[in-house]
């Protein structure tokens, strides 16, 4: 039964850094960038929940929103940040080479995580927006939160919906071309403000699911909250395939399940290095596959 209930953590930690992997992987998949400041859309999105005149002792602002109509708010506000970062810091860029955008996405992050800073002070502060989810409920001898089985949900139908997008509408078959080879597609007629500018967009929509579904199990707000996430699903990727949606998914569940069992069943002396078996995972994962689990067709040449 204790194996049992460590499947369930892990799918929900899972599901978080699946979203988020994600989300890195469909502006990766375009533009060959990888968009540091996806850390910082969680921890905008997560400090949306409270308004910034009582951040020393928060009152609700999205919060307050029942939960589906929380959800709509915080994405929304993430996807304004991430368009809005798009047009002002990489579009102006885009023709320069990858080391460039990559410090720009650098510059990003860091601003953002300043402004969140002037705004709400740098104080982590608590907050409860799980509108009484927490309780935990018993499923057979299981004894699962509330907020993981959201989660859980959130994601499954985040991820079938992204599914159908790419595969039955014709903005996502037109993402698809142009994540197998961009330049082609411009040549085809596929608009590249457009598709990068909706990248950036579905990036916005998986990291504020993650900000409210990450506040509503941790009850914490930290302007460092969204790095470490960012982390894992970096890793994540790498694991999965860079460029590969598929592998992206699948690197973020495999992540998140390895580190819960790693906490469940090492000696309690050695859990603190639980992020060194992480590590050690990725290391592995590259020495026998060296492009990832899914290897992506224009990925397959890495020196």
């Amino acid at each position: 039964m204790y194996f049992a209930q460590t499947i369930v953590d892990a799918a929900a930690l899972g599901s978080l850094y699946a979203l988020v992997a994600l989300a890195i992987g469909f502006v990766f998949g375009i533009m060959r960038l990888i968009n540091f400041a996806q850390g910082d859309y969680i921890t905008i999105g997560a400090y949306s929940l409270i308004v910034p005149s009582a951040a020393a002792a928060p009152g609700l602002m999205f919060g307050a929103l029942p939960i589906p109509l929380m959800l709509c708010a915080i994405i929304a506000l993430v996807i304004v940040i991430a368009l809005v970062t798009e047009r002002i810091a990489f579009r102006p860029l885009r023709q320069t080479n990858a080391a460039t955008l990559l410090v720009s996405s650098f510059a990003v992050s860091y601003f953002l995580q300043h402004l969140v800073m002037l705004v709400y002070t740098s104080r982590p502060k608590s907050i409860d927006i799980s509108h009484g989810l927490n309780t935990v409920i018993g499923i057979g001898g299981l004894r699962v939160p509330g907020t993981e089985l959201i989660t859980i949900g959130v994601c499954a139908a985040l991820l079938i919906a992204l599914l159908m997008f790419l595969r039955l509408t014709p903005m996502g078959i037109q993402m698809r071309a142009a994540a197998e080879n961009f330049q082609m597609a411009r040549l085809l007629g596929i608009p590249a403000n457009r598709i990068i500018a909706v990248a950036f967009a579905i990036s916005g929509v998986l990291s504020g699911a993650v900000s409210m579904l990450f506040v509503m199990q941790t009850g914490t707000l930290d302007i460092h909250m969204g790095s470490l996430p960012v982390i894992y699903a970096f890793f994540a990727t790498v694991i999965g395939g860079m460029g590969s949606l598929a592998g992206a998914v699948l690197g973020g569940f495999i992540v998140g399940c390895f580190g819960v069992f790693l906490q469940a069943y090492l000696p309690s002396d050695l859990r603190p290095f639980r992020d060194a078996g992480v590590f050690a995972l990725v290391i592995l994962t590259l020495l026998v596959k060296p492009n990832g689990l899914i290897a992506n067709s224009n990925n397959r040449e890495r020196v």
